[in-house]
């Protein structure tokens, strides 16, 4: 396990936009990821209201669902996104911290699924909700590890 969350905390680490938006990890377990985003203004994408950018909050899901994916225990390798379908369902509260909570519920041979929630600190109602695939690299058969 101690390797799928060093190896998951070195790919969000190594993604410049993740670095650039200030994510962090909360937690990180088996196959559940919680990842957060300070507000800041850099990333506020109406200033009459201060509202962060849904792009910003896609891409904290999207970081927190990768890490979901990788730290999962049949994960045996890298994964990419290959689909993910977000519901904004309110803008974020100009000034709080947006935390992302995905799960990585169902894992086939190729694809891995998983649920993510963004929230800000009104945890009872969600910012977005998302559904994604991602890709499971497994090594070819015969290849060394």
């Amino acid at each position: 396990m101690t390797d799928r969350l060093t190896q998951a905390r070195q790919f969000i680490e190594a993604i410049p936009h993740s670095r650039a938006l200030g994510m962090t990890f909360e937690s990180l377990r088996d196959g559940v990821a919680v990842l957060s985003m300070p507000y800041d203004p850099r990333f506020v994408g109406d200033p009459a209201t201060g509202v962060i950018h849904g792009g910003a909050v896609s891409a904290l899901m999207d970081t927190a669902s990768g890490a979901a994916v990788i730290s999962h225990p049949a994960m045996p390798g890298v994964t990419a996104t290959l689909d993910l379908r977000i519901d904004y369902m309110r803008p974020a509260t100009p000034g709080q911290r947006i935390r992302a909570r995905a799960e990585c519920y169902h894992m086939t041979r190729s694809v891995a699924f998983v649920r993510v929630t963004a929230t800000d600190e009104d945890e009872s109602r969600p910012v977005a909700s998302a559904t994604g695939a991602f890709t499971v690299d497994r090594p070819a058969e015969g290849a060394k590890s």
